[in-house]
């Protein structure tokens, strides 16, 4: 829409454009900024895998366990 609009010099046009540049950037900030959060939580996750990796094998396990449970579970009364 920028680029369509970019021959066009009424009021709203530039006023409309002026804010969907705003908010243009106003999301990529908010991308970056997720996107760093992300990739900070990915590396905080593996350093404490790799400092914990027997217990983080038992929660995995017990978390399996439990899933397995409620799936056989809710599966038995529909036949």
């Amino acid at each position: 829409m920028i680029k369509a609009t970019s021959g066009e010099v009424s009021d709203k046009v530039r006023e409309a454009r002026t804010r969907l540049t705003g908010a243009l950037e106003t999301a990529r900030v908010t991308a970056d900024r997720c996107k760093e959060r992300a990739i900070a939580g990915a590396q905080a996750t593996d350093k404490l895998i790799r400092e914990n990796p027997y217990q983080t094998m038992g929660i995995a396990l017990a978390a399996g366990l439990l899933v397995g449970v409620l799936v056989n579970r809710s599966g038995n009364g529909r036949s």
